[in-house]
This record gives C-alpha cells, structure tokens and sequence, in this order.
C-alpha cells in the first residue's frame, strides 16, 4: 500500500483518531473459506478432505459459539484485537526478544550527504539527532503530517510510541511505559540518554525552553566521548536487556534492590526521548551494499543499545548510522515515516548545520552509575557470551538491485509489492521443490489503533505459475495467463486484509476466547495443515515491504529454518540479496524471468535483465539450517521440526 502524506498546517496529527471506525470482525463463513483456500498448496487431496472436515465440524460447533463471543466483546471496544495483540505478540514472550522481535535498519544516508568517514562520528550525529528532536516537536505541537491511503484517513496513535517510551520486564507479561504528551496534554520528559562503551549517560535535550544545537549536542557528546576514552569502559549494563525476559525480570528486581539509585536510574532511561549509542565498529558500507551496517544494527554490540527502548539511534566511528528498535509499541512503517521525514531535511541543508555555532552555558551530561556487585557483573558476561551465541547463527545480505524498479513494474501494470511477492515464490520453488509458506504485512491502519493482518502470499495461483515457469514445455502466453491470475489473487487478498477482512487475527480471535473460556483448543488449531500452512507462527517465509523510501529494515525470521524478506522498492532500484547462497540465486533469476513473462510480446526486453543479477530484497536467514548452503544434506525433505518460534502462541508473528 502507498501512502500518501497530506501537507496541511490547518489539520492536528491527532485529530482523526476519535472518528476513525472500529476494526470489525469478518463473517465466520469467509474467514473459513479464505482458510482452506491458503492451505491447499500444503496439502494432498486426502489431507485437505480431512482438514475440509475439520474446518466444517468447527463452523458448525465450537466455531459459531466462539464467533459470536467474539462479536460481543467488538461491541465494547473500537479495536477487540488490540490488547490481545500487544500482550501475544509481545508482551507474554519468555524469549529474548531483543534478538528475536526488535527491528533494526541502516541509514541510506552513504547515497547522499554522508558517505563513510572516520572522525564523522560527533558531527553527524548530532545534524541527525537535531532533525530528529524537530519531529518529536511536530508531533508534540501535532503539527506532523495525517497520513493518508487514498482519501483513506490512516491511525496515527503509533507516533506516540516512537519517543519517551520502554519496555519493562515482568515474569510471567513486559509492561509498555509511554511518557509522551502533546502541549496541550502537558509536561514531556525531554533528555537524551547517550551509551558508550559500557557506560550510560543522560542530558537534557531543551534548555530554558529552547531545544540544543547540533553545536550543543556535539559539545555533549563530545564531553561523554573523551571521558570514556580517558577512564575505563564501564560494567556494560545495556547487555541485559537481551536476556530471556524473566531472567531480566529478575535481575532487575535485584538490582534495584542493591540501592534505590538504580531505580531512579532505570526510570530515567525509560522515560528518555530516545537512546543515543556511541559505536566503536566501522562497518563497510557503499549505496549498493549496506550488508555490514544492517548486521551491526540488528545484532551488535549489546553494551550500547538498550533492548527496550522504543528507539535506538546508533552510530558507528566512520560517521554511518542505523536505527534499533523493540517492535512492541509500533510497526517499521510508523519509524520509517519519521526517520524519512529527517532525511529529507538533512538532504536539504547537505548534511550540514547551517545555524548558529554558538554554544550556550549548559550542564554537562550526568553518568548514571549504577551500584553492582559481583552476581551482577557475572550476569552480564553470561548474557553476552549468550547473545554472541544466538546472534552468530544469522546470516545476513543486504545489497540494491539497480537494474530496474518501481517505474517500470508499474508502467508494466503490474503492482510492485505483488511483483515481489511473486518472484519470492518462484525462487522457493526452484530452490525447494515446493511451496513456500509464507507471512507478508497488511497493515489495518485504517481502523482505531489498527496494526497488522497476514497475508499469505503462497496460494494455489502463485504454485500454479511457478510450475508453468519450470515448465518447458508451456508457453509463455500459458504463463502470463498464470501470472495475471496470481497477481490478481495477491492483489484482492491484500485489499481485503486492508479493510479488516482477513483471517488470521480472526481466527487469533476465536482461539484467545476459548483460552478465556477454559475451553480445550479446537481441533482446528490442532490440525497439522494449520501448521504446514504457517499458523502458529510457522510461516518459513516471513516478509514484509517497507515502502518506498530509501529506507529499510529488518528482523530475524519465524522459524530457525527461515527465511526473513524486508525490502523497500524504489523507483529505479530495490534492496537485494547476497547471490552465493540457492535461494538467493534463484531469487536473482526469478526477477528477469518475471518481467519477460509479463511481457512476453517483446521478448528482448528480457536481455536487459541477464539470470546473475542479484536480487532485490533484505534476507536474514539462520546458518545452522539445512536449506541454506546447498551442500549434501536432506533439505528437500517434506517434514521438517518447527523449533524456536513454534514455541510461542498460534499466530505470535510479530512482523
């Protein structure tokens, strides 16, 4: 979906959100139907009776009951998913979910203003954290632009989460902690809190009512960097917020009962504007590979992010930048709105400070030092030793594909995102053998508090034209038929999801309540198509479009043996996929031959687009897994355990 961002200084950011509809609840009998549509690719013609049986015996039992429950709990509330959402998602994990549900991102400045440059640091930072302070005033004056798909008003309340707001460990369910307030609702915690080198500073972004240079902010920053480089590092507390959720619980709890301090302390990180990290690494970077900077972001140093925060701004010594984020309080498309919005007044002044240089009397920044004992510091060489462990078991590639972009797909009359999709399907099957299952992010923002709904990308048509493709005896007026049925398949699905109409968060609906109930789990959600298929969080391709900015993140996949796809679709380029592993080269032939299917009337259209150019998106992907390398193991096996994700709630996908 395009959005489109209205410019009007007359409309408040906040204004719509009283008048926006309720996210309804779709008829039992479609969500059913649209069910054991997604599972046919997944199944043979017995199994699909049996799961056909199934689904009936439901909407005639247990199912019917259960919808109407779900009915009446709509009619008290504008949005009947939205705790249940937050608390399933991510609330109730017992993972780390710092290395398994945060999102992390590089910044594209490289392609403009800033390439990598040793001794960038400082300056940069502080051009970019001024015109990110400037977006937290628009919103606090509600002057940040409504956004809109189509005449479509869209929910705004996620840009409240993206400032002065943290995650708080809890040992059976994390609490959310927002501090933000417009003008008009009063007083909003307005300090930065700056991690370098184990060590955790704080200052205050506003003095006497004025917000701080970016000659300020560089005084700041530079007093907290020649302190560390003078004194040594600290203990590295950070680290552990990527502990397991309750052993962090826990460990907070005894933290703060080593000296009151250390709640004041934790407290002045939660409420902080956001976290400023200070790293020492230089990663590689140019505008066609941003592979190194997208690792460090998502899984680097853990003593200089803090897991909880709603955002982490990094920056590395070569002047290069990523954002971090928990995923908890919102979705990348909230973060990418404001990161792209400092962008474009950062391309604007070309990456300088054209104010004043002048630097007024301001307090240094405070080093709040915690008290800790020894089973504190041994907890913190344990939690790092632990996230090294998990985090080495991600592979990651993230490079442009420049051979053609938006522009093109549309003047094909094809929709870019559907393009995508369909090229991940194709390279699936020609590395597997089989189907994909596979996750892609619908947004629901179109509704109160709206967030998410799944689309499943791998149906029937998508599975029937990827054969036509490996197919040499069709023709491509045969597949271009194929084609045109898929694209048109993905294209309704995602506008129904869009409405409110698709069925995995109804389904989610229907299982909560009879949790609620204490009734046993229906068979429905017992049924191994309901795996196969992807629910429970099972999906082996997770994806989702970030837009169509220069901006892009990602997150680690479902399932050990997955795939994850995040990518953004430009005009004239995309992000791209390192070509030595299967799938990655599959995916890289997959685009050319997509395009010449799609126009098979002008075949030589297809030599622009030769089989080695690589692909266009994000993949991060686990190491230890079979389908991966390509070597002498059995990855075209039909059964394969479901370990890591498979453990949390049926539909816990937190893309």
């Amino acid at each position: 979906m395009e959005k489109q961002v209205l410019e009007s200084s007359e409309e408040r950011t906040f204004q719509y959100q009283d008048s926006l509809p309720p996210l309804p609840v779709p008829p039992l009998d479609e969500s059913l139907s649209k069910y054991l549509d997604s599972v046919k690719p997944f199944l043979n013609q017995e199994e699909y009776q049996r799961t056909e049986d199934i689904v009936k015996r439901f909407e005639n039992g247990i199912g019917k009951e259960l919808h109407q429950k779900l009915l009446e709990r709509a009619k008290t509330r504008r949005n009947w998913l939205e705790d249940w959402w937050l608390n399933v998602a991510y609330l109730d994990l017992r993972i780390s979910t710092q290395i398994n549900c945060n999102m992390g991102g590089p910044g594209p400045y490289i392609e403009h203003c800033w390439p990598p440059k040793e001794g960038t640091q400082i300056e940069r930072a502080c051009v970019n954290i001024w015109h990110t302070l400037k977006y937290w005033e628009l919103l606090r004056e509600e002057k940040a632009p409504i956004e809109r798909s189509g005449n479509a008003v869209l929910d705004m309340s996620q840009f409240r989460m993206l400032f002065n707001t943290c995650k708080v460990p809890g040992i059976t369910r994390d609490s959310l902690c927002n501090y933000f307030k417009t003008v008009t609702e009063g007083e909003c915690p307005s300090h930065l809190v700056v991690l370098c080198r184990g060590r955790v500073f704080a200052f205050d972004a506003v003095h006497e009512g004025n917000m701080l240079t970016p000659p300020e902010l560089s005084r700041q920053l530079t007093f907290i960097q020649r302190r560390c480089d003078s004194e040594p590092d600290g203990p590295g507390l950070p680290a552990l917020t990527s502990n397991e959720r309750t052993k962090w619980a826990e460990i907070r709890e005894y933290l703060i009962s080593l000296d009151p301090k250390n709640l004041a302390h934790l407290e002045k990180i939660q409420q902080s504007l956001f976290v400023v990290s200070l790293d020492d690494s230089s990663p590689h970077a140019t505008p066609e590979d941003y592979t190194e900077i997208t690792r460090l972001g998502l899984a680097g140093d853990p003593t200089v992010r803090w897991g909880d925060k709603s955002y982490n701004s990094i920056f590395f010594s070569n002047g290069t930048s990523s954002a971090f984020c928990d995923h908890s309080p919102f979705d990348a498309m909230a973060l990418i709105t404001m990161l792209s919005s400092a962008e474009q007044k950062i391309i604007e002044n070309e990456g300088k400070w054209k104010g004043s240089d002048k630097v007024r009397d301001i307090p240094c920044p405070e080093e709040l030092v915690f008290t800790v004992d020894q089973k504190i510091i041994n907890e913190i060489e344990r939690t790092k030793e632990m996230y090294y462990e998990k985090v080495s078991d991600l592979q990651l590639a993230c490079y442009a594909f420049t051979s053609f972009g938006k522009a093109l797909i549309k003047k094909r009359k094809l929709h870019p995102d559907t393009f995508v999709q369909l090229a991940l399907q194709l390279a699936y099957y020609k590395c597997h053998g089989r189907p994909g299952c596979c996750y892609e992010t619908a947004m629901t923002r179109r509704f109160y508090h709206g967030r998410t709904e799944t689309i499943r990308p791998c149906t029937m048509e998508a599975v029937e034209w990827c054969k036509s493709m490996l197919d040499h005896s069709a023709t491509n007026y045969e597949r271009l038929q194929l084609m045109h049925a898929a694209f048109a398949k993905h294209n309704r699905m995602r506008k129904d999801c869009e409405n409110g109409r698709g069925f995995d968060r109804h389904l989610l609906g229907l299982l909560l309540i009879a949790q609620e109930q204490g009734l046993p789990v229906p068979e429905l959600f017992e049924d191994p198509a309901f795996t196969a298929s992807g629910g429970g969080g099972n999906f082996v391709l997770s994806t989702s479009l970030t837009g169509y900015t220069r901006f892009s993140g990602c997150a680690v996949p479902m399932v050990h043996h997955g795939y994850g796809f995040f990518y953004a679709i430009r005009d004239d380029r995309r992000k791209e996929t390192d070509r030595l592993q299967p799938l990655e080269q599959q995916l890289g032939g997959s685009l050319p031959g997509l395009t010449a299917a799609a126009a098979p009337w002008d075949t030589s259209r297809s030599g622009i687009f030769p089989q080695h150019n690589y692909s266009p998106l994000k993949l991060l992907f686990p190491s230890r897994c079979c389908l991966i390398f390509g070597k002498k193991t059995h990855h075209t096996q039909d059964k394969i355990h479901l370990p890591g994700r498979s453990l949390l709630p049926p539909f816990a996908c937190v893309k």
